[in-house]
């Protein structure tokens, strides 16, 4: 390490450093087209191109799909490392950001993959990415903790610490309680250059630093999926040899320029100083975590400042937002958040006295995969907006829960409710279980019912997700061409997958959750509630309710009650929410009180059901008698009906709703429009379901009703059955 310059130094140590990843979660399909476009050709031309040395990171997830479906390719990678072509990058197993998990988790997933890798790939594991780059100066000694030497940053990072670029050529020594970790600054200025622009402008950059800053280190860290997966990369990067030319071309310029791996860098290089780093991100994404008002703000700043002179003195001191508030502005995030906090903090109480057990350490496995990233923010990709990755990381939390409680439970049936702040809002919720089901309420914001997990197909059936504004909408409501000459970085383009998105942006006035509970004006259409436009003569969405919890050994019960004005009427609304041991249904029964003589009201409770898709014909509405009511998309207004049920034959779950008295129904689907790297589509986020009743009071003022819902998961059991006798047989 740190060897003296001498006369054979290159000027220039260029270090690529690939990030490959797919997300927990994500399809099959993806995995296979990324390995097809990026991956694998990635690799073919490197082969090829022995003057070239890379350093890759590829993520968990994506290292073990790979090693299932191709593992050929990991072989050839094995052999690249042992010939010093590769260096394998770590990181944390699945892919968490950081600052969103605890530390005895950020040491234990980086330490778990180190030795995944070291045994695959017999690499040795110095260095790390850290996922999305956000930066807190306290990770220092939990990496290094974890056994790291080094890893890359953004250089905005270093620029938010107060550097000037021509300081940023090399690296840095950083310190947390005395723990050394030497920070690479990544270039931004290579982001968008590489693949984008044509290889002689990064050689011409990289030459004027050269001659400015002898013995200089740049590193170029960032998606792999650049290289082939990313909109119009492919032909760009394969087909047009953009790739091809870009190794060539810095071949050529060996006699200064010399492109090696970030350890070889490391170990050749003396440390440029010492630096703390602020809490950080690349530029990018510290904008998307800003409010959607100053967001606007910022970007309208910029296009105003733009072509003044003093612009880009200015904006080195322009800070965008903290990743930490993505669990504010998106409250489905801190939902996220707080069941894995709920279950990581279980899971490590309990292997602090059983550190063998295996049933504790298959939970933790589970909850490093439900803390990947990708579902808890949203920017330039689709996040917290794409419902199979909110599904994914519920499934494999509910999976970790359910061997948990294998751990403790002897009895196959049980039940309990208990209260505390399970997410992190200074208010107390409420969390009924059984060995059936989860069911988390929140009786400070509406009594709603926000999770609702069901254990035998891990599915948390109130993985919604709210419609609020995005800066994005903007673009869409001026009806961008989406046209973009030659290849584009995801950051600059404008695409429209759908015709007609303008339409379709609507923004909800209270969370997509369930037992949600209001009065209508009588005049109330079902095309009103679907567009917003409906008239409230009483919300409860957002409102405080007493409650109370009564705990019997087989039967547990939460009760929630509040005054509500009803026009010039005050009028009284209290609903129980029961559950009982072994059984598989959430008895919800409403009673009203102190209602009007003289006239009727409107009352309904809405329930929203997430990740049962619309459009498909394997997922539909049925009537209690088995009668087909159309896919999951459809609008119902039904009459005096006894019930409904949802049916999802891929899930194999059929989801009852039966009351006690006739019942009229709305239903309608909710979709938002949102953007992903594909650019702007219009996204199934959940079913809504708003049974309503005309209510007229009995002889003592008050009405009731009895809602029973049914999880009937044995079509799943029964195919799972299936499953293990063909793979026994086998």
């Amino acid at each position: 390490m740190n060897q003296p310059m001498t006369s054979s130094t290159p000027r220039v140590r260029l270090v690529l450093l690939l990030h490959d990843h797919q997300p927990v979660g994500n399809f099959d399909h993806v995995f296979q087209q990324a390995y097809e476009d990026s991956y694998r050709p990635f690799l073919e031309i490197l082969k090829r191109w022995e003057g070239i040395r890379v350093s890759l990171h590829t993520s968990g997830p994506l290292i073990e799909w790979l090693d299932s479906v191709h593992p050929g390719y990991l072989d050839e990678i094995a052999g690249l490392v042992n010939q010093g072509r590769i260096e394998i990058i770590g990181g944390p197993f699945y892919e968490p950001i950081l600052a969103m998990i605890p530390s005895h988790d950020r040491v234990g997933q980086i330490r778990h993959y180190t030795r995944w890798l070291e045994n695959r790939l017999g690499a040795k594991v110095r260095g790390m990415w850290v996922p999305e780059r956000v930066w807190e100066q306290s990770f220092t000694k939990d990496i290094v903790a974890a056994g790291i030497e080094y890893t890359v940053l953004d250089d905005y990072h270093f620029k938010a610490a107060g550097l000037r670029k021509e300081q940023l050529y090399g690296y840095y020594l950083t310190e947390d309680e005395g723990r050394l970790l030497a920070v690479f600054p990544g270039s931004e200025r290579l982001r968008y250059t590489i693949p984008f622009a044509e290889p002689h402008v990064t050689i011409e950059y990289l030459r004027e630093i050269g001659e400015k800053h002898p013995n200089a280190v740049v590193v170029f860290g960032d998606d792999g999926e650049k290289f082939g997966t990313w909109p119009d990369t492919k032909k760009h990067v394969y087909e047009d040899r953009w790739l091809e030319r870009f190794f060539e071309a810095l071949l050529r310029e060996q006699d200064w320029l010399r492109v090696c791996t970030l350890g070889e860098a490391y170990d050749a290089v003396s440390p440029l100083g010492k630096i703390y780093l602020p809490d950080c991100s690349y530029r990018e994404m510290t904008e998307w975590a800003l409010p959607t008002e100053q967001q606007r703000e910022l970007e309208s700043l910029r296009h105003e400042m733009s072509g003044d002179p003093r612009w880009s003195r200015v904006r080195a001191f322009i800070r965008g937002g903290y990743w930490r508030n993505f669990r504010v502005k998106y409250p489905e995030a801190n939902e996220m958040y707080a069941r894995m906090m709920e279950v990581s903090r279980r899971i490590q109480n309990a292997i602090s006295s059983a550190p063998a057990d295996s049933t504790l350490r298959d939970a933790q496995l589970e909850l490093y995969r439900g803390q990947c990233n990708c579902p808890y923010w949203h920017g330039a990709f689709g996040g917290i907006y794409l419902p199979h990755l909110r599904n994914a990381v519920y499934e494999h939390l509910i999976a970790a829960d359910n061997l948990i409680e294998q751990h403790f439970r002897s009895q196959s049936a049980w039940v309990d409710v208990r209260a505390e702040d399970f997410d992190f809002d200074g208010q107390p919720e409420v969390r009924l279980a059984n060995d059936h089901m989860v069911a988390y309420v929140a009786p400070f914001r509406g009594g709603q019912l926000y999770e609702w997990d069901v254990r035998s197909i891990r599915r948390n059936l109130l993985a919604t997700m709210t419609r609020r504004p995005e800066v994005y909408h903007d673009k869409v409501r001026a009806g961008a061409s989406g046209h973009h000459e030659g290849c584009a970085s995801i950051h600059d383009r404008v695409v429209f997958k759908q015709a007609g998105l303008e339409s379709q942006i609507q923004y909800d006035r209270y969370p997509r959750k369930s037992l949600i509970d209001m009065f209508y004006s009588p005049e109330t259409t079902l095309e009103q509630v679907r567009s917003g436009q409906a008239v409230y003569w009483a919300d409860l969405s957002n409102l405080q309710y007493e409650t109370t919890i009564h705990a019997n050994p087989d039967r547990v019960r939460v009760t929630l009650s509040r005054e509500a004005t009803v026009l010039d009427q005050t009028v009284r609304v209290t609903k129980a929410i029961l559950l009982s041991e072994g059984s598989p249904i959430l008895e919800v029964a409403y009673r009203l009180e102190n209602l009007p003589a003289d006239r009727p009201l409107l009352f309904a409770v809405e329930l929203n059901v997430a990740g049962l898709p619309a459009n498909a014909d394997d997922r539909f509405f049925e009537s209690l008698e088995g009668a087909r009511l159309g896919h999951l998309g459809t609008q119902l207004d039904l009459e005096e009906t006894p019930g409904l049920a949802l049916v999802d034959s891929w899930l194999g779950l059929r989801l009852q709703l039966a009351f006690s008295r006739p019942t009229n129904l709305w239903t309608f689907p909710v979709a938002s429009v949102s953007q992903s790297e594909g650019g702007f589509e219009l996204v199934h986020q959940s079913v809504a379901i708003q049974p309503h009743w005309w209510v007229t009071p009995d002889a003592t003022g008050r009405w009731s009703v009895m809602m029973r819902f049914l999880a009937d998961t044995s079509a799943a059991s029964q195919r799972e059955s299936v499953a293990e006798l063909a793979t026994a047989s086998v």
